[in-house]
């Protein structure tokens, strides 16, 4: 007998579960995250919304609106999953490492990677972290991973790969892509990235392991130009040319203070869409930083200009690839000539926007190459085997070893890397046209902030396609 699907009034009472239920769940990882919270406790979020995980819902709401179809779906898998959740961010806040004789906490090791000079040292610290990933992170994800295996035929299809072409995701097309750009870009990484190993860290691409990653983009030579002090009041500076007061946002709350337990990179959690929206940032500095900060209030602008009048699907949920695409608006400002000029006292800007084109070579070919592993990873019956698959493809990539400890914890769920390698499509277009019609200085103009604050708007309704034919005229990614 055909599942009977939900009626309008049903449909209006799960989008309003829905909407407490992500608020509910943002709040609890701000919580955590931002160090207030020891623990990550999701048990009783997911008990008190118990209806709208459940196996029944995910199947009457196919056929209803795809965005709540998709977040039903998810919804239902990641409620089987909810206590491998919250034992990861247990295991990772309790979890200490020794390292020549030094007690670092596990989410350390990367940013004590990134900041240690001595290469011998590096690779300690990187093997001690995936010594500890494969002890005693790696069951739990493997466990989850055969959970949700599982639980995915329930809802009438042989795989998650095949559940997110259902969802309407291009996924072989982009595949397709994805293979094109490694082929047609290889050469130029292997030249690009071999020249920028060389002058940051003295070794070559091929000579490059996974230790050394960390401290190529941590770019330590630049820490005088991006000093931890001067971030904020560069962004502050930067949002007051485009017209906003990044103090007087009632909505958007800072969250600066120091805690030992604190995230060390810049987050933001967007937990009442657009009345709360919570920018966390522990300053460290270095280009790097900066990054990250400008990263994530491009999504805070994006969460707080947003309508509250559109429907909590087109609030929450949506294309990602367009709130990935104001972040990385944003975050590019940080190696653009005309805004450093303007902003910072940067020798060599040119030498320092370069820097930043052959890093964004390095992710788009390592997100391409993670979207073909996540497409044959949710296909195989046999997920231990995929531990090889994960060092050969993005091996590829890099053009030097990648860690296969790795091959569980790089996988960040929903086909999310898709958001990402949209987004940069999306933002490079975008930026094009804000070029085009404000000049160079774009992010100085009141009319662009304007323009900016009304796509904001719009949330996570239009495609990023959508947005880009909305506003240049010409076809999106």
């Amino acid at each position: 007998m055909a599942t009977e699907t939900l009626s309008t009034s049903e449909l209006d009472a799960f989008r309003d579960s829905a909407d407490r239920f992500i608020a509910e769940i943002d709040e609890e990882y701000y919580l955590h995250f931002s160090g207030l919270k020891e623990t990550l406790e999701l048990e009783q979020i997911y008990a008190r919304h118990e209806e709208i995980t459940r196996l029944e819902t995910a199947k009457r709401l196919e056929g209803g609106p795809t965005e709540l179809w998709r977040f039903a779906c998810e919804g239902f898998l990641g409620n089987l999953t909810r206590s491998h959740q919250e034992k990861l961010a247990q295991v990772e806040t309790e979890l200490e490492a020794t390292v020549d004789g030094e007690q670092i906490p596990f989410r350390m090791l990367r940013p004590a990677t990134a900041n240690e000079p001595d290469r011998d040292r590096r690779q300690r610290l990187e093997e001690t972290r995936l010594r500890l990933t494969d002890e005693h992170l790696n069951p739990v994800y493997l466990d989850a991973a055969r959970i949700d295996r599982d639980a995915v035929a329930q809802l009438g299809v042989p795989n998650y790969y095949e559940l997110y072409k259902r969802f309407g995701f291009r996924l072989d097309e982009l595949a397709a892509q994805c293979t094109d750009l490694l082929n047609a870009t290889e050469r130029l990484w292997e030249e690009t990235g071999d020249r920028l190993f060389r002058e940051r860290l003295g070794i070559s691409l091929s000579d490059a392991r996974a230790w050394d990653v960390p401290r190529l983009f941590r770019a330590p030579e630049w820490d005088k130009a991006f000093p931890s002090d001067a971030m904020l009041p560069a962004l502050e500076a930067t949002l007051r040319d485009l017209g906003i007061d990044l103090r007087s946002q009632e909505n958007v709350h800072l969250d600066l203070d120091q805690r030992p337990a604190k995230s060390p990179r810049a987050f933001c959690s967007p937990i009442e869409v657009p009345d709360k929206v919570m920018l966390v940032i522990q300053p460290i500095g270095g280009r790097d930083d900066w990054e990250a900060l400008f990263h994530e209030a491009g999504h805070t602008e994006h969460y707080a200009n947003t309508s509250r009048d559109l429907p909590m699907e087109e609030k929450r949920l949506g294309d990602m690839a367009v709130t990935e695409g104001w972040a990385m608006l944003m975050q590019h400002l940080v190696t653009e000539p005309a805004w450093l000029n303007r902003r910072l006292d940067v020798p060599r800007a040119s030498q320092l926007a370069n820097e930043g084109a052959a890093a964004l070579l390095y992710f788009v070919r390592r997100y391409c190459a993670k979207l073909l592993y996540e497409i044959e990873f949710f296909q195989a019956d046999d997920t231990p085997a995929m531990r090889s698959r994960y060092t050969e493809l993005l091996a590829e990539a890099y053009r030097f070893p990648a860690a296969p400890e790795n091959y569980l914890s790089d996988i960040d769920g929903s086909f999310y890397v898709i958001g990402y390698l949209r987004s940069w499509a999306f933002e490079a277009q975008l930026r094009d046209f804000l070029r085009s019609e404000f000049g160079n200085d774009w992010f100085a103009r009141r009319e662009a902030g304007e323009l900016l604050r009304e796509l904001w708007s719009l949330g996570q309704g239009p495609t990023a396609d959508e947005l880009l034919r909305d506003v240049t005229g010409e076809p999106g990614s």
